[in-house]
């Protein structure tokens, strides 16, 4: 059995073309053998071709070595065994040497005309040599001459035949391991790419979910702190000149409290809840490839369980209206169901152009439009400059700077445009567009 790849580059420890020292002492044994085969009937070979019996000694020596070689040239070990056949030595270099031809890498049709050459030239000689023992007087076979070609071919089959199907058989076995095992090391290199590639596929999942996630929880907390910060500044500014509008910005205050906490746990449960708290059985093993699913199902999860909506509109340009803001609303079109996550997307932007506008323009004039329209919904929210430049300071409200990365990402995963930017009169503006056709039918 041969080796493939980088296990038969360390399987070569053998000397010059052997793979391995066993390789070498087996060829150096049949060698040996074949040589004192050979040399033995040089003997006779060299009394009928009256040649000292040295020479034909040394002939037959050096022709039964040749098979030392019969891994590297099978044809030149097979071509001196047809040329020693009238000699009539060298059956064991005749049969090794048939085999090791067969079972080589060679084209068909030169194992066929070697093996072809072999067995008539056997055939040739066998039937020479029985003739030659009748006319001498010697044996006979049974039934006479008629028999000599049954013979003949008998014996040249015989040599022939079971070396060259055994070596067919060895060499075909041998590719097929090979093919097998290059296979399989094919197979396992794929299996190692679509490990990697599942793992790629699973942390891009991972960090999806995260910033979805992280995305959400801004949108969720960043508007209600927003308004509680406004709402406890104008507190501590009227708390003594207005007490009754001081208890009115202090239940407001408590409210958005409450319905942050209350969206945070929601969202919180839905991280909590999993397959796994379902049963007390201990967790399996699971595939590479279901972790990005599962991930980015938590996600979907997370943002699509009690999601807003633009029926929800009135409501946040409201709240905004009550911490001060002068907030003007309108809606062209008709209004009509889309896909959770357009509208999701579209109240989002909204709620996060109000709340910069908290941040930075606070008192500032603003404009909210929405339109919806055939193939696609629309939505704006510009404001004026805000009344005094230091106005936003009074509330003290930080700014992360993620509010405008995180409504572009929301709209541009949904193929649709966001644009963003101050205005010639020293405003703000935030544009996006969605196209409601295709998505709501995803």
């Amino acid at each position: 059995m041969t080796t493939t790849g980088d296990e038969r580059a360390t399987a070569m420890t053998g000397p010059w073309w052997w793979d391995r020292w066993r390789g070498f002492a087996l060829d150096a044994g049949l060698a040996a053998v074949s040589a004192l085969e050979c040399g033995a009937e040089g003997v006779a070979f060299a009394r009928d071709a009256g040649l000292p019996t040295p020479v034909g000694v040394g002939f037959g020596v050096l022709a039964g070595a040749s098979l030392l070689i019969r891994r590297r040239w099978p044809i030149a070990v097979v071509l001196i065994s047809v040329a020693i056949t009238p000699a009539q030595m060298g059956v064991l270099l005749t049969v090794v040497g048939l085999y090791t031809l067969a079972a080589s890498e060679l084209p068909r049709r030169i194992i066929a005309t070697l093996a072809g050459m072999s067995m008539a030239g056997t055939l040739i000689v066998a039937m020479v040599r029985a003739g030659q023992d009748m006319s001498e007087g010697g044996a006979q076979p049974p039934g006479g001459s008629e028999f000599v070609p049954f013979f003949a071919v008998a014996a040249a089959v015989g040599v022939t035949a079971p070396p060259v199907l055994l070596g067919l058989y060895v060499g075909t076995r041998r590719r097929l391991m090979e093919g097998m095992r290059e296979r399989a090391d094919s197979l396992e290199r794929e299996l190692q790419l679509l490990a990697e590639r599942a793992e790629e596929r699973a942390e891009w999942a991972r960090n999806e979910e995260r910033t979805r996630i992280a995305r959400e929880m801004h949108d969720v907390v960043a508007h209600r702190v927003s308004l509680m910060v406004v709402h406890a500044a104008a507190l501590q500014a009227v708390a003594r000149k207005d007490p009754e509008k001081a208890v009115k910005n202090a239940a407001l205050v408590g409210d958005m409290g409450r319905q942050a906490l209350t969206e945070l746990r929601e969202m919180l449960g839905v991280l909590r809840t999993g397959d796994g708290t379902k049963s007390a059985k201990p967790a399996e093993p699971v595939p590479l490839a279901a972790v990005g699913y599962a991930a980015a199902a938590a996600a979907s999860r997370a943002v699509d369980e009690e999601g807003p909506s633009l029926a929800e509109l009135d409501e946040l340009v409201g709240q905004s209206r009550a911490a001060g803001m002068a907030v003007d609303l309108s809606v062209e079109g008709e209004p009509r169901d889309y896909a959770a996550d357009v509208e999701q997307t579209a109240y989002r932007v909204v709620q996060e152009a109000l709340t910069n506008v908290h941040k930075h323009a606070a008192g500032a004039k603003t404009y909210v439009r929405l339109a919806h329209r055939t193939a696609e919904i629309a939505m704006q929210v510009e404001n004026e400059p805000p009344p005094e430049p230091d106005g936003a300071g009074a509330a003290r409200l930080p700014s992360g700077g993620n509010g405008l990365v995180g409504m572009k990402e929301r709209v541009t995963a949904l193929g649709g445009v966001f644009v963003s930017g101050p205005t010639d009169g020293g405003g703000f503006r935030v544009s996006a567009v969605l196209p409601a056709a295709a998505l709501a039918a995803g």
